[in-house]
């Protein structure tokens, strides 16, 4: 396949495999701006914090040993396990909103996956290595072989490396949803929040989630692409 022809196949995959995907990116990114910023103008009845929510789910699940600082930002939240600090954003620490217990959960959940090897946290910990590996090298690889005829096996070890960002893209959902099932049964459980609070904090959850099974549906929907081009530059030189 001449260069100018693989430009045009390139360019018609990416419209077809592509585009819809990256609007439905952005649909999901947008629901979950909306809900947050929602359920973030609601306090709880309670006043419970984002801070002290998050010492209820590790509380409940008998997990000690576990830091919760504050990091500056907006859903920046998250869970570093190599520390084993759970860090709260500005707009959850001391926040007593719906939405704020509804994450710091969610990221204390992460926490006690971790405290008790959760399997899929395991499988998702080994692959990040690899994973950030491909991420930073698959690309050259692609573009090379791409440009370069007698390389075009470096296509095929550049899609190799970019598989391995996919697999750990796949890993994270099991993880991110079950954190977010055990904080809405912490919640529960509890009682932390009131039932219609409940329906709030499970929907910012909800949303949240939605993220990444765009960012899944996306990944995969590269990685079949490039092996589409691969094959049909093959087939066709």
């Amino acid at each position: 396949m001449g260069y100018f022809n693989y430009l045009y196949y390139y360019n018609w995959s990416y419209f077809i495999y592509m585009l819809p995907l990256i609007i439905f990116t952005i649909i999901v990114q947008a629901k979950m701006s909306s809900t947050f910023r929602k359920y973030s103008s609601i306090p709880n009845m309670r006043g419970l914090t984002g801070l002290q929510a998050a010492e209820n789910v590790l509380r409940y699940n008998g997990v000690t040993g576990v830091r919760i600082e504050r990091v500056s930002g907006s859903l920046t939240d998250h869970f570093d396990p190599r520390t084993n600090v759970i860090r709260l954003s500005d707009s959850v620490y001391n926040s007593s909103s719906i939405a704020a217990v509804g994450v710091a959960c969610h990221e204390a959940g992460h926490a006690v996956q971790h405290a008790q090897g959760y399997v899929p946290n395991k499988i998702r910990s080994a692959v990040l290595p690899v994973a950030n590996l491909g991420s930073k090298l698959s690309w050259i690889f692609i573009f090379m072989g791409l440009v370069i005829s007698a390389f075009q096996f470096l296509m095929y070890v550049g899609i190799v490396l970019f598989s391995f960002s996919v697999l750990f893209t796949v890993a994270t959902l099991p993880v991110e949803f079950n954190a977010s099932s055990r904080a809405l049964n912490c919640i529960k459980e509890t009682g932390m929040l009131a039932e219609s609070e409940y329906t709030g904090a499970k929907r910012t959850l909800q949303a949240a989630a939605m993220t990444y099974v765009a960012a899944t549906a996306t990944a995969i929907a590269q990685l079949l692409r490039l092996v589409m081009i691969a094959q049909s530059r093959n087939n066709r030189q």
